[in-house]
């Protein structure tokens, strides 16, 4: 893939700091649209090749505009409509409903700058999507969302290819919306369905309401023990690769010396802690550039192994009296009573790991 990535996020930590003086639909379109396309190895300055202001008649609409259109050939291959930063994107798709049937592009993407909205013809052909197939945030990037921008730079880009995945995709976020969704507020018509398979009584009003509170704690419990399942493993493969550090020709003296130092001992508790930031990063850093490196009073989370790249602390020397510390603008602690209450603060930890990709 290249330098792909790093075109990305380093054009995402631009716009993290320049979006609040982006004031107009023109500001954004120059500022953040175009590079984000340059990125995507178009030449934007090329009119046969990224054309805006493309004309698109709708019916009797005589040049009604597209902001862009992608070239290929002489011919459109994708539609793009911008819209200022500061703009919600629900109310736009229609306009760009309209532009899709009236030319032989296959794809449409709706954008504001950060989010970017991909759309094509699933449902009925010649007739766009009510919804995307693809979202890409540009505020939120991950390393499986790039694969699939990957594959509209202007090199890969191949329309049987995408529409292919494009399915897979639009299902697949859909299934994970749904998901999210019964997660935090379980649907009657989803405890029903899971009653089905362990209850043989009547499915009435009473009885869906009486299970909703286990059909949610059972959900919860679920994803809690798969993750320790994982932590077990990871956990495992991280001890193995901690050898034993041995050296036959000690010198007694210096073997004192040490001996009335006092011991660093990374405890399990704190390998568990470490791993469970590893794997709540795993989508925003690559898991190879996370490290740890213990001392007497916590166990510091670092990335490429950089002490000035710490994430956070972990102060679990304590059985009455552990924490979280993050390398925040205010070195915010939390207290916490078990390693897995660490899992309530991955949004926390996310944002300040972002600080140091």
């Amino acid at each position: 893939m290249d330098n792909f990535p790093e075109l990305i996020k380093s054009l995402s930590k631009r716009v993290e700091k320049i979006k609040d003086s982006i004031l107009t639909e023109e500001a954004t379109k120059t500022s953040i649209i175009m590079p984000f396309f340059q990125a995507l190895n178009y030449d934007v300055f090329n009119p046969e090749e990224f054309l805006p202001e493309f004309v698109a008649d709708v019916g009797i609409k005589k040049g009604e505009k597209v902001d862009f259109a992608i070239i290929q050939n002489g011919v459109p291959i994708i539609l793009i409509e911008a819209k200022s930063i500061n703009e919600q994107l629900q109310k736009h798709d229609s306009q760009l409903f309209r532009y899709f049937g009236t030319t032989k592009a296959k794809f449409a993407i709706l954008t504001n700058g950060i989010v970017y909205r991909f759309y094509t013809d699933l449902e009925e052909q010649n007739k766009m999507d009510t919804l995307p197939f693809f979202e890409f945030n540009l505020l939120d990037v991950r390393d499986n969302q790039i694969a699939e921008l990957y594959k509209f730079r202007k090199e890969n880009f191949n329309i049987d290819s995408i529409f292919n995945t494009a399915s897979e995709l639009k299902y697949t976020n859909e299934i994970k919306q749904f998901l999210t969704k019964q997660w935090e507020n379980p649907s009657d018509e989803f405890i029903a369905f899971i009653l089905s398979e362990v209850y043989q009584g009547k499915k009435t009003k009473q009885v869906i309401e009486k299970f909703a509170g286990v059909v949610k704690k059972s959900l919860k419990q679920f994803v809690n023990d798969t993750l320790n399942d994982t932590l077990k493993v990871a956990i495992a493969n991280t001890n193995a690769e901690i050898k034993p550090v041995t050296n036959e020709v000690a010198v007694t003296s210096a073997v004192e010396d040490e001996q009335e130092k006092p011991q660093i001992v990374t405890t399990e508790e704190e390998i568990e802690g470490y791993v469970t930031i590893k794997l709540l990063l795993s989508d925003t850093i690559d898991p190879s550039r996370v490290f740890y490196r213990d001392n007497l009073s916590y166990l510091n989370v670092l990335i490429d192994d950089n002490i000035r790249k710490w994430i956070c602390r972990l102060g679990f020397n304590s059985s009455n009296n552990k924490y979280i510390q993050l390398n925040d603008e205010n070195k915010t602690i939390f207290n916490i009573s078990k390693v897995s209450d660490i899992l309530q603060y991955k949004q926390q930890i996310i944002e300040t790991a972002k600080k140091f990709e």
